[in-house]
Formats: C-alpha cells, structure tokens, sequence
C-alpha cells in the first residue's frame, strides 16, 4: 500500500484542503490513539474528488482545515500509511483544532496523554 494512491475516506477524519488556482487538494487524516502509533491518512483527493471529500466531511460534521502546505506534504503519501515524524508537529496543530471544536476527542487525546491542556 506504501506506494499506490487511493481515495477511500473515513467518516471521522480531520480535513486539511487546499484551493489553487492549478490544483485543489483534499487529505483527511484519522488518529486513533487505541489502533495507531501515528495518524494515517483516511483519504486523499484532487479536483473534483478534493471537493466531493469535502462536501462529505461537511456533511458528516468533520472539522475542515484549510492549510495549503500541509495538504501539499500529505500528498506525497499514501492512504493507509501513518503520518511521518517530519509532519507531526503539523498534523499535531489540526489535531488540537479538531479536540477544541470536538471536545469528546480531545478527552480522548487527553487520557492518553498525547494531548495536555498546556498544548493549546
């Protein structure tokens, strides 16, 4: 799976898009801290496919980050893979996004000790 790309999502994945005038991009990132070391990425699309994963994620209630260097990173991997070390402290930033607008996962975050209220 590391060098094939696909588009499958999942409901409860954090959206980074990006909007330009050559491209538009949509990656969804899931973290569960009770399956994964590192979040994954759960979706990836481009085009009309970045604005169909959107209107989904808008649709199902899932935070929407719009981060155009962060979606560019995300691009170069695959879905199902983890996130890598060097995205981290990105990906971290949307994480912390996604547990104040959603606080029941950042409870979840919190008790296992990846998230503390100083993060913020």
């Amino acid at each position: 799976m590391k060098n094939e790309k696909k588009t499958e999502s999942n409901n409860n994945s954090p959206l980074s898009s990006l909007n330009s005038p050559l491209k538009k991009r949509a990656a969804a990132i899931s973290y569960d801290p009770g399956k994964n070391d590192a979040p994954v990425m759960a979706a990836f699309g481009e085009g009309h496919l970045a604005d169909k994963i959107v209107a989904i994620a808008k649709e199902s209630g899932i935070p929407v980050v719009p981060d155009p260097s962060l979606s560019s990173m995300l691009s170069k991997i695959s879905v199902g893979d983890e996130i890598p070390e060097e995205l981290y402290e990105a990906v971290a930033k949307v994480l912390i996004f996604v547990s104040e607008v959603d606080r029941s996962y950042g409870d979840r975050l919190k008790a296992t000790g990846l998230l503390r209220e100083n993060d913020k």
